[in-house]
């Protein structure tokens, strides 16, 4: 009997250990950010307001856009060449077609803008003191490689690029179905963040292995955490439904057969490929295996040695170099 008590009071503190280990992860990913002052974030619809113009009058409906789309009209209105340009994308049959469609699905946009919001609320958390981008929505008449964009202190987001995996012309462009399957709503604000990420922290050369490369990929994806953390994961890093329940099924597994082959430290190539590159899936494990296995495993061991070292700030993380480090300290080891 004493035995017995003994015994369950030291699984009662095992469980508050894990308990309380979890906590900090959850409530570090969770800071009040109520009383940081910032305005509502407001989304300038350039691409409702410039299809607006009448093209009869184009010069002169430009310049009354000018007031608000400064970073897109600062050009001479005067310039006739400049003029004819902006004509020939008007008419553009397909800019027409994503305007429309554009239209139809984004009338109302309160939910990104909210979303946006509270992601630079974290961000004037964790960075006192930067400047928050003014942000605009546009039409990019498929600039697939580029859903958002930065360029000075402004956000540019692509909304033709999130109609949904089943819009027929990104079918008829070629695009292959994985990709489809991040053309939605839920990636916007996450798409956002990344390209925030880029901007603030730039991607570092490659690493020479392939646990350099998933610390990298890691980071990113922490950072997105940090910025958005009631975001769904499986939007964070571009995943199916189906492909987050398989690499939450057998995180353990792939993590073990990294181990046991010692692919960790490898500098192959084709190997760090195999689990780094985008695609399809990973062929090594199997059709329903997502790709990027690699940068997953990196963002648990992220996470891991954010939540088991609280005194690291998200900035000195971020430009920390010494994958190694991160990792032992992590002492990540996937739950079976």
């Amino acid at each position: 009997m004493v035995w017995h008590k003994h015994h369950s009071a030291i699984l009662f503190m095992i469980c508050l250990v894990a308990f309380s280990a979890c906590g900090r992860g959850k409530q570090r990913l969770h800071p009040d950010v109520s009383k940081i002052s910032l305005p509502q974030v407001i989304i300038h619809r350039y691409d409702l307001d410039l299809f607006r113009v009448h093209s009869g009058q184009l010069q002169q409906e430009l310049e009354k856009l000018k007031p608000v789309y400064r970073f897109f009209l600062g050009a001479d209105l005067n310039d006739p060449a400049k003029l004819a340009d902006m004509k020939d994308y008007l008419e553009n049959p397909r800019n027409i077609a994503f305007h429309a469609e554009v239209t139809a699905k984004y009338s109302d946009i309160h939910a990104i803008e909210n979303a946006l919001t509270d992601a630079f609320r974290h961000y004037q958390f964790y960075y006192p003191g930067v400047k928050i981008p003014r942000v605009y929505a546009y039409i990019s008449g498929g600039d697939y490689d580029f859903p958002v964009q930065f360029a000075d202190s402004v956000m540019l987001i692509g909304l033709d690029n999130y109609l949904g995996k089943d819009y027929k012309p990104y079918i008829s462009d070629g695009l292959p179905f994985y990709r489809l399957t991040r053309m939605n709503p839920g990636n916007i604000a996450p798409d956002c963040i990344k390209a925030l990420s880029n901007i603030l922290h730039p991607k570092q050369i490659a690493g020479n292995n392939l646990l350099e490369q998933m610390i990298e990929a890691g980071k990113r994806l922490y950072f997105t955490d940090a910025m958005l953390p009631d975001a769904v994961d499986r939007f964070k890093i571009g995943y199916t439904a189906a492909q987050h329940d398989w690499i939450v099924k057998n995180e353990e597994h792939v993590w073990a057969a990294i181990i046991e082959n010692r692919m960790l430290y490898t500098t192959d190539g084709k190997l760090m490929r195999a689990f780094m590159a985008d695609g399809p899936f990973t062929a090594e494990f199997s059709k329903e295996a997502p790709p990027r296995l690699g940068e997953w495993l990196g963002w648990q061991i992220v996470r891991k040695y954010m939540e088991n070292q609280p005194a690291v700030t998200l900035r000195e993380m971020m430009n920390d170099q010494d994958a190694q480090k991160i990792l032992t300290n992590s002492r990540y080891k996937p739950e079976k």
